[in-house]
């Protein structure tokens, strides 16, 4: 059995139960944001947040990346998107193009998709060799662990879902006109490859989940319970991060 298998994606929550947990989370979250900002109490920069969202197509990352960041001013979080990377990137080092993205003291970032890519859809769909793809491990597990040497606070999230749960989402917003952009072939073509993808996300669950760099596997068949539990997390990793850097985290407002 994988660790997918292990996913209870019965939990759910009601609308109600989620606008109350958000709007009271939500508050903590910023809260903590503005002190690791440096704006409020002790007015000393925290550690860097860096957040990556991964996730099957059609999982609710971008529902809950807009949950996540709705609390907070927008001057002092960067939401950094991320796609196949372009013909001058690939003359580089495949991190290289997420570095500028990083964010320095008392920044945050969320990284929609990220340096996964070499060992999930390069994997799979063939673009990186097998050699390169193998060596990302360890490459991914260095770079990580250099952000975290430096105080970084690192939450990864794997947004999981059914796949008969991502084809009712496929079959969703394909019939509505404001959604179907979101759905594209090249969506099509990687449920086809479900079964491969599944082993890539098994490996690199096993292999990149670390110390300071641990993988938070999400139960998302319900959106509602999490964008709930994706903001808790958050909550739970900062204070932690901001206690490992000699900063007590305030009290609850």
């Amino acid at each position: 059995m994988g660790r997918l298998d292990e996913v209870d994606l019965t939990q759910k929550l009601s609308r109600d139960e989620e606008a109350e947990a958000l709007k009271e989370l939500g508050k903590r979250l910023a809260q903590l944001r503005l002190t690791l900002g440096g704006l409020i109490g002790e007015c000393q920069l925290g550690p860097p947040l860096v957040i990556v969202f991964e996730g099957w197509d059609a999982s609710g990352k971008g529902g809950a990346i807009k949950r996540l960041v709705a609390p907070l001013d927008p001057r002092h979080v960067r939401v950094s998107q991320f796609a196949a990377p372009t013909k001058d990137e690939k003359r580089h080092h495949f991190l290289g193009r997420f570095w500028p993205a990083l964010p320095g003291w008392g920044g945050m970032t969320v990284f929609d998709r990220s340096w996964y890519g070499r060992v999930l859809v390069e994997r799979v769909e063939g673009f990186a060799t097998e050699e390169e793809w193998r060596r990302g491990y360890e490459e991914i597990n260095g770079f990580e662990k250099s952000l975290a040497d430096e105080g970084s606070i690192i939450v990864k999230f794997w947004l999981h879902v059914s796949a008969d749960e991502q084809l009712k989402r496929f079959e969703a917003r394909a019939a509505d006109p404001l959604k179907s952009w979101k759905l594209t072939d090249e969506d099509w073509r990687n449920r086809e490859k479900l079964p491969q993808y599944a082993e890539a996300v098994e490996e690199m669950l096993e292999r990149t989940d670390r110390p300071g760099a641990r993988w938070r596997v999400i139960p998302a068949e319900s959106k509602r319970f999490a964008r709930v539990e994706v903001m808790r997390l958050v909550i739970e990793e900062i204070e932690a991060g901001m206690k490992r850097a000699g900063q007590e985290p305030p009290p609850p407002p």
